[in-house]
């Protein structure tokens, strides 16, 4: 049983693991930055499993065991503090608006005044109004359809628009500010250790342990370790979480009016309404991948506003409160990731995304079981890291490919010989096995790329947008040419002169991908070149412009000058790797920089991909000797006399300088050791 347990993160999340963990007998530390710049502060606090209308049926169990854990939970919370929490089983209203939506109650059977009973909630979309009406799910929750006249009636102001709407009766709020409070004025009653103001700066990691957690206040080191970092997750653990940015506002409702004019939380159409006992009614949010851009702006309170005045207009002469904006932590599928981790002594909760509050109970007590207990819940299997992984293995064994020339016994010796235990190739979240990147450009034609690619075993491929947007030539038919749900593209910004053309152009590539398939996929590879003779990045360019789209929610691969001072900044507003060149594009001059490529290396806490110059299989595996995570190598395959057959060749060199690299080689000495030494030797009979 571990006791000692160390928590990142300063949430409703953590929180409760940390209370469910201490009330069970642990020793409990939390380390938070900053306890109320959590997302807890800057949510509406709905408990809403049936209302969401979630599609997928483990989330929708998760977050409805959650839901009925909240009121033992909350009472628990308020009898240790005396804070109220804010519960409040009102029940949740999803009004339809327009004519065309005038048929909902039609679709199911009618019973007694207009109100239709359904046996459960429907799995549609959250948020659309068009789905009102969809077929019930597995859910046990019930659902009712009211038609106009009695939703009008049940809920007096709402908008003229509204011609029916579902109520969802087992949903309930919770005031998430009043709730942030309780929870960590009971983990302070219960001697669970606070330390606030600290930065996490990193997670060291020794064969699969974690044995520290670099802070700004030193190591802090614990038996176990939980991340719930939310939208700040992926910056210390490669998990595909991506800060999506909600802003929010509140009206209060005036003292003369002597009645709450709003007594049920609407749940419309892109829009939200939460109403308070305390006469604050809660509007929002909005949902802006734009990464941690912070600040309320007047586009995204205007159309908050619009929409909830249609849904219910009284809220217009109301003075208004206060603004606020908050970050979720999304994954791409929207789905938490929860349990065990790559490191057998560290166990991960984030990735809630909009359901934080909600979730709260269920995953303090599902963790603490899977920590304390070593108890999964099978439900946890749903939710776990690997999902996002293109192997369930979080390791591989690299090994040398044999040459057809041996025989089945002699190859089977070495394969066994030649094995290493190898993490893969990990960037933004993304677990590749390939460690070799190729391009696209530069091809007498599109089926020597297609061979090439296949050739190289590569599942990186660089694609320059605007020769693609511009078709052109040799980039003819280039998105239809390769097999996206097998490789993972790559947009660069090539032929960018200035930042504002390549944030601009990585914006396109990131559609690109989308329309590709790849909706997930918000990788750039970054040039800045203005320098059209020899081709080097602009430094200042290239940091404006990561600093930029760091901020949008892309992962950043710069292209840059071997400069070791450089790297570390990038790395430092949160790109994903960095790639120095080691001699110019195109050139095939080979490592012209490995003294300044070494440094970089050895200073970086990002994978380092050696970009442009190498010419030669022998430079590859040089420079993965070196230590580099990664290659990207376009010009020396594209441009060989046998492109398919370069490819190859790269590939075997990546991965013998890989192999090689995690083997060590000898000590260099600058005097001679026998390979046959004299001791024990047969001397001359005299």
């Amino acid at each position: 049983m571990t006791s000692d347990v160390l928590i990142i993160g300063g949430g409703v999340i953590s929180l409760a693991i940390a209370i469910e963990l201490k009330l069970r007998g642990a020793k409990v530390t939390v380390v938070s930055r900053d306890f109320p710049a959590a997302a807890t502060h800057a949510a509406a606090g709905m408990l809403a499993p049936s209302a969401e209308r979630i599609p997928d049926q483990a989330m929708q169990e998760l977050c409805t065991r959650s839901l009925y854990l909240y009121p033992d939970w909350t009472r628990k919370l308020e009898e240790f503090t005396s804070i109220h929490t804010g519960y409040w089983s009102c029940g949740i209203l999803t009004p339809v608006l327009g004519k065309d939506k005038g048929d909902e109650g039609d679709k199911a059977d009618k019973g007694d005044k207009g109100v239709i009973s359904s046996s459960s909630s429907s799995s549609s979309s959250s948020s659309s109004s068009s789905s009102s009406s969809s077929s019930s799910s597995s859910s046990s929750s019930p659902a009712y359809w009211l038609e106009k006249e009695v939703i009008h009636q049940y809920q007096p102001g709402l908008g003229e628009e509204v011609v029916g709407g579902w109520w969802y009766p087992e949903d309930a709020q919770v005031d998430n500010r009043a709730l942030a409070q309780a929870l960590l004025a009971t983990a302070q009653s219960l001697g669970v250790e606070l330390k606030e103001g600290i930065a996490v700066e990193g997670i060291q990691q020794q064969q699969r342990q974690v044995v520290g957690v670099q802070t700004s206040a030193g190591v802090l080191r614990a038996q176990h370790y939980v991340l719930a970092a939310g939208a700040w997750s992926n910056a210390l653990f490669p998990l595909p979480v991506r800060p999506v940015k909600g802003q929010m506002l509140s009206v209060r409702v005036p003292e003369f009016v002597p009645d709450l004019p709003l007594t049920r939380v609407l749940f419309g159409e892109d829009i939200y309404i939460v109403p308070r006992r305390d006469r604050r009614i809660i509007i929002g949010a909005t949902v802006e991948d734009v990464g941690f851009t912070p600040h309320n702006t007047p586009a995204g309170i205007q159309t908050l506003l619009q929409r909830a005045i249609r849904l219910f207009p009284q809220i217009q002469h109301y003075p208004i409160e206060e603004f606020w904006w908050g970050f979720r932590p999304a994954t791409p599928d929207e789905l938490p990731i929860l349990g065990t981790s790559p490191c057998e002594n560290l166990t991960l909760a984030t990735g809630h995304y909009r359901n934080g509050i909600l979730l709260a109970p269920v995953t303090g007590a599902l963790l603490a079981d899977l920590i304390l207990e070593q108890n999964s819940d099978p439900l946890l299997s749903h939710f776990h890291y690997s999902r996002f992984h293109t192997k369930s293995s979080t390791t591989s064994m690299l090994t040398y490919p044999t040459l057809k020339t041996q025989n089945s016994e002699t190859a089977a010796r070495n394969s066994e010989l030649s094995t290493l235990e190898d993490s893969p190739l990990q960037i933004a979240g993304k677990t590749f096995q390939s460690r070799l990147m190729t391009g696209t450009g530069k091809y007498r034609s599109i089926e020597e790329m297609q061979q090439s690619v296949v050739k190289s075993g590569c599942q990186i491929v660089t694609v320059a947008v605007r020769r693609v947007q511009t078709n052109a030539p040799g980039h003819e038919g280039l998105a239809e040419a390769l097999d996206w749900t097998k490789i993972w593209m790559l947009p660069n910004t090539a032929g960018c002169q200035t930042a504002e053309e390549a944030i601009r152009v990585a914006r396109l590539g990131r559609e690109m991908a989308k329309l590709l398939g790849q909706e997930d996929n918000n990788f750039v590879k970054l040039e800045v070149i203005p320098d059209l003779k020899y081709l080097l990045p602009d430094p200042i360019g290239t940091l404006q412009a990561a600093e930029q789209l760091v901020k949008e929610g892309f992962a950043v691969l710069p292209y840059i000058n071997a400069d070791p001072m450089l790297a570390k900044r990038l790395e430092e507003v949160g790109c994903a790797t960095v790639m120095p060149l080691a001699a110019p594009i195109g050139s095939g001059q080979g490592l012209k920089t490995t003294a300044n490529i070494q440094i970089i290396i050895e200073n970086a806490n990002v994978p380092v991909v050696v970009d442009a110059g190498i010419g030669a299989p022998s430079e590859a595996a040089q420079a993965m000797e070196m230590g580099a995570d990664a290659l990207l190598i376009n010009s020396a395959i594209a441009l060989a006399q046998n492109a398919p057959a370069m490819a190859h060749a790269m590939n075997l060199a990546t991965v013998a300088g890989r192999l090689a690299y995690l083997a060590g080689r000898m000590p260099i000495k600058t005097y001679a050791i026998a390979s046959s030494p004299l001791t024990g030797t047969i001397s001359a009979i005299r």
